[in-house]
This record gives structure tokens, C-alpha cells and sequence, in this order.
């Protein structure tokens, strides 16, 4: 690329989504003038995600309760094994909030905007040259080409990043597909979520998120290992699940496609460079969210990308700081939410079966009130796995501490 006359930034955010337009507001708080570039047309568009939201995520975006993106707030779950009783988790507040990410992710891009953060809309990064102060990036804009200069380039583009690729970072090894559809549906409670486990949603699980009394999100992410498509295990689900047909109205309003990465890159930053959000795999594998964590992630990034463009100091050594610093907020509980998942989905339906049975106690039921988190599960496995909640299931639980502690 010739550097002549190309258009300097401190800043480049690849990606609009919630992350990237929250690294980028983070950056230009910091001094940073900064750049987001987005492939599509439009913010919030294409939809890759449930719209389930903890409050922890809302709260850490800095979104308000009462923003027109937030369309239900959730306070439990029902959770439904292949037979036996539904084990109802209530935890008596306001646990989630099932939002509009069309407008959210616009909201949050706003926020950014307003921080005199630039956007550039249908702009398709096509390369990248990286040194230790100035990163070149060339870019297809509206068909037009643009060769732009910035000391940080940060990688917010999804779990196929181009941007963690050419910085020989490499992408996510472990993807889960997953499909949604809107659905007509009448929900038992529109306080609560419905969970799906065992081989009708294999390697993962289903879920119906409450829109409204007559509307809710039917949705599930699957291992690929088990040769079923996630879109045939939708259609099952929606049709031979007693529970789920008997309340589906037939059709669809909307389907969304999308991936979920298990585990995080090995590292995340290089010369110029630092990934953040689904590129580095900063999703939680219990859940599959990706919104808090990569809320967390992104601030922590462009605050180290501002003060690593005032230092004209862009080295990998220098970028490792970010690494440390979200490792250490939330590097072991992203691990242990990687074993707890190996564990659970490694069950069969029968072990799934007492395990859910095991848990349907009132003194359990109470614990999962008192100590469940979304955000944070290890807190709730811990207190758990102590053997007096559970004797008749001293050896799962048993088993279960071996494989997660």
C-alpha cells in the first residue's frame, strides 16, 4: 500500500456489533480518534443471536432497563429432560432481559457515535499490514476501494475473523451451529424460559425465550458430531415435542442462523492487533452469550489501544496487556464453564434424567435460587457439589466435581 495520502486513525474497530461499537466508545473515551468498519449495510443486521440479555450484560453495555430495545424481562427457567418432571428454577427477580438486537445493537452503535466515533457502513476489509506502530488497512467501501492508516487495528468481526487470521492468531477451532425461529407461541409463564436437554437437542440444548404471551424465540445450537442438522432438530422440536407442539401456532416470523465458539483463542492480541468478542471466543459455554463477557473484553481493549496509540507504542508486548487483564476477570470461569459443558453434554438421557430428578428438592431448588448465575455458574456448581445436597446422587455428583473442579 502506498501511505500517501491515506485517511490516519488511532483506532480501527473491525465489526459494528455490540462489541466492537462498545471497544470503539471505549477507545475514543480514551482520546483515541477511531473508526468502526462494518461489512453489512446496516447495524443490527443480520440478527446471529438469541436476545436473551443477564442483567449483568445489560448493566455492563450500559443500557437501561427501560430502553425501547428491551422487549420482556425474565426471572427463571423450566427445564424440561427427555422424561420425567420439569424442574422449575425460579430466582425470584429479574434474571434476564429478552431484547430487540436490531436495536440494541443500534443503541449501543449510537452510544459510540456519540463519543465522535466514525462508521463506515458496506465496508469490507480486504487486508492488513501490521508493524509495531502503524497498521495499514485496505478497505472495499461501497464498492470503492480506500487504504487507511491506524496504530490498533481491534478485531471485533466474528467467529470466522479474518482480522485474528491475518494476524496469525488463527480462528476458534470448536463452532456450534444454532438456528432460531420467532415463532407464534403461548408461553406457560412469560417470566420464565423453557430449557430443552438430552439427545432431542444433542450436544447442547433448546430453548423458547418469551417475547410476548403469544410470541416467543424457539432456538438451539447442537454439536455437529452427532450428524443431525440443527435446522431438521428445530422442525422436530417444534413438532414432536409434545410439550413444545401443543403450544406452537404453526409458521415462522423470522429464522436466524449463527455459530457458538467453545473455548478462547490461545492469544489474543499480536503486533497492532487485539481480538475481541466471538473472534476471540470469549463466550460462554454453558450459555452460549457472548454479550457480557464481550462487553467486559472490549472495554478493557480499547482502553489499551488508546494508550497504546498516545505511546505510538502498538507492539504485541505492549498489546499483552490486554490479555492479562481479561484473562484474570474472566479467564476460570470460562474455563470451568468449558468442563462443565464437556460434562453435561457428554451425559446420556438416562444420566441427564436423575441428575434433573436429583435437583428437583426444595433444598436445591433453594440453592439455585440463592447462588444462580448466568454470568457466573461456578459460584452455583460449587455450593452444588457439596455432598449433603444430594446423597442418592452421591456418584453423579461425584463424578461430575472429578470433571469440572
Amino acid at each position: 500500500m502506498n501511505s500517501a495520502n491515506m485517511t490516519e486513525y488511532d483506532v480501527i474497530v473491525v465489526g459494528g456489533g455490540p462489541v466492537g461499537s462498545v471497544a470503539a466508545r471505549y477507545a475514543a473515551m480514551n482520546g483515541a480518534k477511531t473508526l468502526i468498519l462494518e461489512d453489512h449495510a446496516f447495524i443490527g443486521s443480520p440478527v446471529g443471536c438469541t436476545g436473551l440479555l443477564s442483567t449483568r450484560a445489560i448493566s455492563e453495555c450500559e443500557i437501561d432497563p427501560s430502553d425501547s430495545s428491551i422487549l420482556n424481562s425474565v426471572r427463571g427457567a423450566f427445564v424440561h429432560p427427555m422424561h420425567g418432571d420439569c424442574l422449575p428454577i425460579d430466582g425470584k427477580k429479574t434474571k434476564a432481559y429478552v431484547v430487540s438486537r436490531k436495536i440494541f445493537d443500534r443503541k449501543l452503535a449510537a452510544m459510540a457515535l456519540e463519543e465522535d466515533v466514525d462508521l463506515w457502513l458496506n465496508s469490507r476489509v480486504t487486508g492488513i499490514e501490521r508493524s509495531q506502530k502503524e497498521q495499514k488497512v485496505s478497505v472495499v467501501k461501497s464498492g470503492e476501494k480506500h487504504d487507511l492508516k491506524s496504530k490498533v487495528i481491534i478485531g471485533a468481526d466474528g467467529i470466522r475473523s479474518q482480522v485474528a487470521k491475518w494476524s496469525g492468531l488463527g480462528n476458534v477451532s470448536e463452532v456450534l451451529p444454532g438456528i432460531q425461529a420467532e415463532v407464534p407461541y403461548q408461553s406457560e409463564d412469560t417470566d420464565f424460559v423453557e430449557l430443552f436437554v438430552g439427545s432431542q437437542v444433542p450436544g447442547f440444548f433448546g430453548w423458547t425465550v418469551p417475547v410476548n404471551e403469544s410470541i416467543s424465540r424457539v432456538g438451539m445450537a447442537v454439536d455437529p458430531k452427532y450428524g443431525m442438522s440443527a435446522h431438521q432438530i428445530l422442525e422436530n422440536l417444534l413438532t414432536k415435542n409434545q410439550h413444545v407442539a401443543s403450544r406452537y401456532g404453526g409458521g415462522k416470523l423470522d429464522l436466524v442462523m449463527g455459530g457458538i465458539p467453545l473455548g478462547p483463542l490461545e492469544k489474543t492480541y499480536a503486533d497492532g492487533v487485539m481480538i475481541v468478542g466471538d473472534a476471540a471466543g470469549q463466550v460462554k459455554p454453558t450459555s452460549g452469550g457472548g454479550i457480557y463477557t464481550g462487553a467486559v473484553c472490549a472495554k478493557i481493549a480499547g482502553e489499551i489501544a488508546a494508550k497504546a496509540a498516545e505511546q505510538e507504542n502498538s507492539s504485541a508486548s505492549f498489546l499483552s496487556e490486554y490479555d492479562l487483564q481479561w484473562r484474570a476477570k474472566l479467564g476460570k470461569e470460562l474455563a470451568m464453564g468449558m468442563r462443565i459443558h464437556k460434562f453435561a453434554s457428554g451425559l446420556r438421557d438416562k444420566e441427564m434424567d436423575e441428575l434433573i430428578g436429583s435437583m428437583n428438592n426444595p433444598a436445591i431448588l433453594d440453592t439455585i435460587t440463592r447462588y444462580g448465575d448466568m454470568d457466573h455458574p461456578s459460584i452455583l456448581i460449587k455450593k452444588l457439589l457439596h455432598p449433603s445436597k444430594s446423597v442418592h446422587m452421591l456418584r453423579i455428583f461425584r463424578a461430575f466435581a472429578k470433571a469440572v473442579l
